[in-house]
């Protein structure tokens, strides 16, 4: 309690300070207007306050808001600009935040009717107890319900399924740890497939689709599919490399789940409808987020959720990329994103910059939250001078390398949930994360713009 009680402090004395500070001194050695001065302090308040977890990082979207209603928005009226609030509050129920709506929901829905458990099962049943390929079902079954549901989610129900495995492997076989650190990575990995995978999709798709790109859910999977699959090849010869498993034979374990009846069915049939909605949205004439609210409905008209189910949702994850949105509106509306940008050195190749915003991302996500680094990173780069396909190559490779930063227990709560299994140490889990977010990132920097300009050429977008 003191402990809190003294971040909570901290919190407080950082925003009285950049309160004062900025109204008395502005911000020295620039040439910015007012808003663009406190646009500059919220934006590094919530950046220290995302870094140090001093609050919970839900309430520093609230914070941003509040900040720039009371603070922002009457001195831009003051130097002119016709601005309303409804443009700070838009992002807090825009068609992104629909959209994970959505994907909440089809995520309460699968876990509770099993329909996930079942999934797992089904795989793991057709790799006959060979440990590569139960290594590998393992890695395609978290992957896969990562795409929908929560990776969290799925990490904590995969290592509950596979721990009863694990258990009865000998101590000084190594491939105890490939069956641990294997789901971690593979949800980590598999939210970068579709845009509800993990909040930096979303984050990176709103600001494309506000700049002009037209990506719809079927298009975000061609740009990240084939990543992930080459991603996840390289996990499983990777984990099978570093801890083989002998001449070891496996006897997977089945978790009982109730009789499949009429809502499981229901169930079922509103995930497949969604899906399929997302996938041909732009098809229909609909956007994403208004298929997200099909499943918020049906599930709660017809009691496949409870009203528990619904107070039970990840809300605060919904907050924090509404918090991403609004500062990026903010750096957009006073054009303070615009100053960032013109001060970088853009002289040379946009693949440099690549390289090193990829990599400054990856180095952010690996100590703080992928959410909080998107909501940072990617608001300032969308104003960069780059051609309209290489803009695009350059958000999507950091959306992808703030999923693919998990080289510590504390870089993604998947990889804090299995090492508080104490079945794989630190080392294990900096050793493998670590390979795994360097050649990621090679993938991304060199294939990255190749493949998705040809994507763009193919598909427009």
């Amino acid at each position: 309690m003191a402990n809190a009680n003294m971040r909570s402090l901290a919190a407080t004395v950082l925003l009285f300070l950049a309160i004062v500070f900025t109204e008395l001194f502005g911000i020295p050695g620039t040439n910015l207007t007012h808003a663009q001065e406190i646009t500059a302090a919220i934006l590094i308040v919530a950046a220290v306050l995302w870094v140090s977890e001093w609050v919970s990082l839900f309430i520093v979207s609230f914070l941003i808001l509040g900040l720039e209603i009371v603070w922002l928005l009457p001195v831009l009226n003051a130097q002119g600009v016709d601005v309303k609030s409804n443009v700070f509050f838009s992002p807090f129920f825009s068609n992104i935040i629909l959209l994970f709506l959505g994907g909440f929901v089809l995520s309460s829905l699968m876990q509770k009717y099993e329909l996930d458990i079942r999934f797992a099962q089904t795989i793991l049943k057709r790799t006959k107890g060979v440990p590569s390929l139960t290594l590998l079902g393992i890695i395609l079954a978290c992957s896969f319900l990562s795409m929908w549901i929560s990776n969290t989610a799925t990490t904590a129900m995969m290592l509950t399924m596979v721990f009863p495995l694990i258990k009865k492997i000998p101590e000084d076989n190594k491939f105890r740890k490939a069956l641990v650190l294997c789901i971690p990575f593979a949800c980590n990995l598999g939210g970068i497939g579709t845009p509800i995978g993990t909040p930096p999709n979303a984050i990176a798709l709103s600001y494309l689709t506000k700049h002009g790109f037209e990506i719809s859910f079927a298009k975000w999977m061609a740009l990240t599919l084939p990543f992930l699959i080459v991603f996840l090849f390289l996990l499983w010869q990777m984990l099978l490399r570093l801890f083989p498993a002998g001449d070891l034979k496996l006897d997977v374990p089945e978790r009982h789940t109730a009789k499949f009846g009429s809502k499981h069915w229901a169930a079922l049939g509103v995930f497949v409808i969604t899906a399929l909605g997302w996938f041909f949205a732009s098809k229909l004439g609909l956007a994403t987020g208004t298929v997200g609210l099909f499943p918020v409905i049906v599930c709660f008209w017809f009691g496949l959720l409870s009203t528990k189910d619904f107070r039970d949702l990840p809300w605060d994850v919904l907050y924090m990329v509404a918090g991403g949105l609004a500062l990026g509106v903010a750096l957009n509306v006073t054009g303070l994103g615009e100053v960032l940008i013109q001060s970088l050195p853009l002289s040379g190749s946009p693949w440099i910059l690549l390289v090193i915003t990829a990599a400054v991302a990856g180095g952010m996500s690996t100590v703080m939250s992928n959410t909080a680094t998107a909501g940072l990173v990617i608001p300032l780069v969308m104003n960069l001078p780059f051609e309209h396909d290489y803009l695009l190559a350059l958000v999507v490779a950091l959306a992808l390398m703030c999923s693919m930063a998990m080289a510590l227990p504390v870089s993604t709560p998947p990889n804090a949930i299995a090492f508080s299994s104490r079945a794989i140490s630190s080392r294990d889990m900096m050793i493998t994360g670590g390979l795994i977010t360097i050649v990621g990132y090679i993938c991304v920097v060199l294939l990255g713009p190749t493949y998705w300009r040809f994507v763009i050429s193919m598909l427009g977008v």
